[in-house]
């Protein structure tokens, strides 16, 4: 951790809880000290049905997750433990650096993936991203409410509804739409949503702003009319309806 750089810790006070699962020990035991050094509280275990059995004990914050292992997948260790822990978010590390590899990581309910051989310094700006994007819930905000037609954005609670009607995202997902909520009517390019949402370079992978763009699309125009629209060559503007 630099030496300018803040801990962080859950709104109570406790230090994050990260869980990492990779059968291999060089690499775990690489990601748990860059963690520790974080300060984070760590555990580490290599399989999946060790994983799960761990994530139901330990309740961890965020889980890294090599998506090879020993007995099974890490897409299926992912969705047995968001069987019961919804909410938890989940970074991927992979071996694969297909596209398609990644996308269905991602698609599964992934917040983010490293390919491997990663960059330790990255990957812990990807974990920090994420769990800074995942506890904002818990500060307390005078108006918590974002409102831009029909759609309503608590920051507090996490809930967004549309029509009053409930949908259910993951944390990326939620610090997109927020970004895009707290701009209404404003363009906003990929390197601007990469730099506000991801918090890290991305290495010019901006088609994880259209995956995710496409995410909220599924959840948010589908219970109405388009607010999500594409300025070609620029970016992205969501817009109330009419």
């Amino acid at each position: 951790m630099n030496a300018d750089t803040e801990a962080l810790v859950k709104a109570d006070g406790n230090p994050v809880r990260a869980l990492v699962v990779d059968d291999e020990p060089a690499i775990s035991e690489l990601v748990s000290m860059a963690l520790r050094y974080e300060k984070f509280e760590v555990r580490t275990v290599a399989s999946g049905r060790k994983a799960v059995t761990e994530a139901k004990e330990f309740k961890p914050d965020i889980i890294i997750l090599d998506i090879m292992l020993p007995d099974f997948d890490g897409l299926e260790v992912m969705r047995r433990i968001r069987a019961d822990n919804t909410d938890v978010p989940v970074l991927f590390l992979t071996a694969k650096d297909a596209v398609a590899d990644r996308v269905v990581g991602l698609t599964a309910g992934g917040d983010d993936y490293v390919t491997k051989p990663f960059s330790v310094e990255e990957l812990v700006a990807r974990i920090r991203g994420i769990v800074r994007r995942s506890i904002m819930a818990s500060v307390v905000r005078e108006n918590p409410e974002i409102v831009v037609g029909d759609l309503i954005l608590n920051e507090e609670t996490y809930e967004v509804f549309r029509a009053g009607n409930r949908i259910d995202l993951t944390a990326t997902e939620f610090e997109l739409l927020r970004y895009l909520m707290r701009n209404p009517k404003r363009v906003l390019s990929k390197s601007q949503i990469l730099d506000r949402v991801w918090s890290y370079d991305f290495g010019g992978r901006s088609s994880i702003v259209e995956i995710y763009i496409s995410y909220l699309r599924k959840k948010i125009d589908s219970r109405g009319a388009a607010m999500i629209h594409t300025v070609r060559g620029v970016g992205y503007v969501l817009r109330p309806t009419e």
